[in-house]
C-alpha cells in the first residue's frame, strides 16, 4: 500500500516539474516575440491631406429676415407697416327739390317748358340745354322731362312735378232763378276783364312778345288784359294757352 502511494507521489511530482518546464518555455517564447516586436521600426507614411477650410462669406442681413420676423421681442419683427385705411368719402349732398312745372307750350319755334325753381318762385319759359337752379334741362316733350343733376339723369313726368294748387273759388256767382237764366243772352264776343294783381292774366315771359298763362287762370279764351289777349289752341295733348299782344 505504501509502495503505491510513493508511486503516485512520484508521478505527481514529475507532472508538476514537466508543467513548470512547459510554462517557462512558453513564457520565454512570448518574451522573445515581444522584444522582437518592439525592436521593429515601422516606416511612417505621408500625412493625410486635410480638406481646405470653407470660406465664410460676410453675413447678409436680408438672409436673416425670417429669423427677425419670428422673434417676439425684435423691434423689426414685422417690417411691413400696416397703414390705416383711408377715411370713407363724405356722403353726396342730398338732391335739392325738383323744379315746379306749369305746362308746356309750342308756338312754332319749338316746345317751351314753363318752370319755376321752387314753389312760389318766378316762373318763366325754359328750353332744352338751359339750367334751372341746380338742374340742367336735357330734353323734354309734352309729357316727360329729362333733367341732369350732378351727372345723374332724372326723368319725371310733368304731372309728377306739376304745381299743386288748392281749390279756391275764383269768382263769387249769385244764383239766378231758372227762368231768368234761360232768358239771359249769351255773347260770343271777347270780354275785357281787369283782374288786377290776381292769379289770372299774363304770366311768365316766353319770348317773341308772348307770355304764359298763370296757374289757375280759368278766364275764357279771348280775354284781354294788360294789353295781351288770351289764346287757347286745341291739341291732341290738351289745351295750349298763351297770351299774345293786342295790336
Amino acid at each position: 500500500m505504501r509502495r503505491n502511494l510513493w508511486v503516485i507521489d512520484l508521478t505527481l511530482l514529475i507532472a508538476v516539474v514537466i508543467t513548470g518546464l512547459v510554462l517557462k518555455q512558453k513564457w520565454s517564447e512570448s518574451s522573445e516575440r515581444e522584444r522582437a516586436l518592439l525592436r521593429q521600426v515601422v516606416a511612417s507614411g505621408p500625412p493625410p491631406a486635410l480638406p481646405n477650410i470653407p470660406v465664410v462669406s460676410a453675413a447678409t442681413p436680408a438672409n436673416y429676415i425670417q429669423v427677425a420676423q419670428m422673434m417676439l421681442f425684435s423691434k423689426d419683427r414685422n417690417p411691413n407697416v400696416i397703414l390705416d385705411p383711408p377715411p370713407p368719402p363724405p356722403p353726396p349732398p342730398p338732391m335739392p327739390p325738383l323744379p315746379v312745372a306749369y305746362g308746356v307750350i309750342d308756338i312754332g319755334s319749338g316746345p317751351t317748358a314753363i318752370l319755376a325753381e321752387k314753389p312760389g318762385a318766378t316762373q318763366r319759359g325754359y328750353r332744352a340745354g338751359e339750367k334751372i337752379g341746380a338742374f340742367k334741362i336735357v330734353a323734354f316733350n309734352n309729357r316727360e322731362i329729362l333733367l341732369d343733376w350732378d351727372g345723374k339723369p332724372i326723368k319725371k313726368t310733368f304731372e309728377e312735378i306739376a304745381a299743386r294748387k288748392s281749390t279756391i273759388p275764383t269768382e263769387q256767382q249769385t244764383p239766378v232763378p231758372d227762368g231768368q237764366a234761360a232768358t239771359q243772352p249769351q255773347s260770343s264776343a271777347p270780354t275785357t276783364t281787369n283782374l288786377g294783381a290776381g292769379p289770372k292774366g299774363p304770366g311768365a315771359d316766353l319770348g317773341n312778345q308772348t307770355k304764359a298763362c298763370a296757374a289757375g287762370d280759368n278766364s275764357p279764351a279771348g280775354t284781354v288784359q294788360d294789353g295781351f289777349k288770351k289764346v287757347v289752341n286745341k291739341t291732341p295733348f290738351g289745351d295750349v294757352c298763351r297770351w299774345e299782344p293786342v295790336h
